[in-house]
């Protein structure tokens, strides 16, 4: 993608005012020729790293929010209270959810932070039938952030490092898997190991990374440093497939280590084993 549509795309985002589900509506038509997806990840990337950036100021000790939902329940306003919070200050449903709920329970000793995030997956452990709905409806309109995000992409994580293994089984490549690399001790390794590189451009593949997301440059720094450079140094060069399409200078500033590609090669050229004579002793 060309930088400059993506920037369009951020300003679009910035400027929109409402729930992520309905910006990402807004997007979908506004964009029409971007895949969904693409939309969905950009989307939830920005409200991330909007949210590292004003989450201090958000919900910050001097802000209260619980008080003000008491007072609206008080005031006889319908459902939904949580969510047009939400709406008002510019916070994720499912992160304003969770704020309200530790300060329900800030004088209970005997609930933790681990039942909070329990609370969040099951509202029905929740004894106050009416917050329990209220936080209901925030983590379930919320698809970019706490609960249902993390299965939502957990899922689609899991879908394309199938769709990327059913590619090389169509193709005949063998490879090892992440689970099975990790049993051989390696505690950082790539989606797929190569028993047999490939080539791919005259570039030796060795590895490939599956990641069902966009990558913007902040995204990609991280999995450099975290990742990549980490699988290059045990397995040598790799191939990284952003399905779900990358910024153009990615690939521009790239360092050799890995190539990187929105979907999986067709031209690949394999090792042919008959080139290889043995040496005369």
């Amino acid at each position: 993608m060309k930088p400059e549509q993506y920037y369009d795309i951020l300003l679009n985002i910035r400027k929109f005012k409402g729930l992520s589900k309905d910006c990402a509506k807004m997007l979908i038509k506004k964009y029409a020729s971007i895949p969904s997806n693409t939309l969905y990840s950009i989307l939830s990337l920005e409200i991330q790293q909007k949210m590292k950036i004003s989450h201090a100021k958000l919900f910050g000790s001097c802000k209260n929010y619980y008080d003000t939902y008491l007072e609206a329940v008080e005031q006889g306003q319908s459902c939904g209270i949580l969510l047009n919070m939400s709406k008002k200050i510019g916070a994720p449903p499912a992160l304003l959810a969770k704020n309200i709920l530790e300060k329900h329970y800030s004088g209970n000793n005997n609930v933790t932070k681990s039942d909070i995030a329990k609370f969040l997956k099951d509202t029905t452990l929740i004894e106050h039938k009416g917050l329990a709905y209220e936080i209901y409806l925030c983590v379930i309109y919320d698809d970019l952030y706490g609960p249902v995000a993390d299965a939502i992409g957990l899922s689609i994580g899991q879908e394309y490092e199938l769709i990327l293994q059913n590619h090389l089984k169509e193709r005949n490549i063998a490879f090892r898997d992440e689970e099975f690399l990790r049993t051989q001790g390696y505690d950082k390794t790539p989606d797929v190991k190569l028993e047999i590189p490939i080539a791919l451009n005259g570039f030796v593949i060795n590895w490939i990374e599956s990641k069902a997301r966009f990558g913007n440059v902040e995204i990609h720094q991280k999995y450099i440093k975290e990742q990549f450079l980490s699988y290059w140094n045990r397995f040598g060069t790799g191939l990284v497939i952003y399905w779900f399409g990358f910024l153009d200078v990615l690939s521009e500033c790239n360092e050799k280590k890995f190539i990187i590609m929105d979907r999986f090669p067709k031209n690949i050229i394999y090792m042919d084993p008959q080139c290889i004579k043995p040496c005369n002793t």
